[in-house]
């Protein structure tokens, strides 16, 4: 039995999220085009015959100016120690030289690493090319996968490649579990997604969610959360005038629950200022952070 832990990692906006749900074949990472969408550390577990992968998709590379940061980047800074694969995601667009103290402990790894270079469909053949001389320069003991992971291009060899490089171990999980993450987590996530989705400026970034009641019965879930925010005018952004803002994101977020969790979801939605969250260590823990 071939069973591992396959660790995503990269700097913010290359598409590791996407490229997490293309090869887990579930949405498990929330997708937005802002930077720090993913702020936990959320496993996909892929299952085959005589194998079983963990995929960890983490928060995007950063340098830390709060204590929420902090916290994302030891989700990071975990998952390279207990990886038994790292899939480092890179694309077309990004600087080649960006975080390079990330590149120099990648280079110092004695574990497989898997480079991805995403969004292969924004260059031409010509300058991917030049792209893939560059990464065999700077990580050569990597193995390179040009990809496109919203076309799940070449998705198919990335994952026979991982299938190839895992240890022989049992499985770690039930062979029917395909998350470790419980459904009032998944819920949280939604409901940020669309925050990230419909506000602008700081407004995502002061913003987190908890799930205050989550309960079901036979026909239905009964979700009940809270959005915190860190300024009475933070708050009445997200509510909006005469509530349209909030609730237009609680439309939205009760209809992907009920396409996730596949049963209809009453869904009720509340804001409340809790100033300087991002700093608190106590807040930052009950939000499911690491101190």
């Amino acid at each position: 039995m071939r069973s591992g832990f396959v660790n995503i990692i990269g700097n913010p906006n290359v598409g590791k999220s996407t490229l997490m749900n293309a090869l887990v074949g579930e949405k498990l990472s929330i997708i937005t085009a802002k930077a720090q969408t993913t702020r936990h550390r959320i496993m996909g577990i892929v299952n085959g015959d005589g194998f079983q992968m963990v995929f960890s998709d983490t928060p995007g590379i950063l340098q830390p100016h709060y204590k929420l940061q902090e916290s994302m980047m030891r989700f990071v800074n975990a998952a390279i120690g207990d990886a038994d694969i790292i899939l480092y995601v890179t694309d077309v667009v990004e600087k080649f030289d960006k975080n390079a103290a990330y590149l120099a402990r990648l280079q110092r790894l004695t574990v497989p690493i898997i480079l991805v270079i995403n969004k292969i469909d924004l260059t031409t053949p010509e300058q991917l090319e030049i792209m893939v001389e560059r990464w065999k320069t700077a990580l050569p003991a990597a193995l390179i996968f040009p990809a496109s992971a919203k076309e799940k291009f070449n998705i198919d060899h990335i994952l026979k490649q991982a299938v190839a490089l895992l240890p022989e171990n049992p499985a770690y999980y039930d062979r029917e579990v395909f998350t470790d993450r419980n459904l009032r987590f998944f819920a949280s996530e939604i409901i940020r997604e669309k925050i990230l989705l419909h506000y602008d400026k700081e407004i995502p970034y002061c913003t987190e969610v908890t799930i205050e009641q989550f309960k079901e019965s036979d026909k239905q879930y009964h979700v009940e959360a809270t959005i915190h925010v860190m300024r009475d005018s933070q708050k009445g952004i997200i509510i909006g005038r005469g509530g349209a803002a909030l609730k237009r994101v609680g439309i939205q977020a009760r209809k992907d629950m009920e396409s996730f969790f596949e049963k209809t979801v009453h869904l009720k939605l509340f804001v409340k200022v809790n100033p300087h969250w991002r700093e608190d260590q106590q807040k930052l823990k009950r939000f499911g952070y690491e101190i």
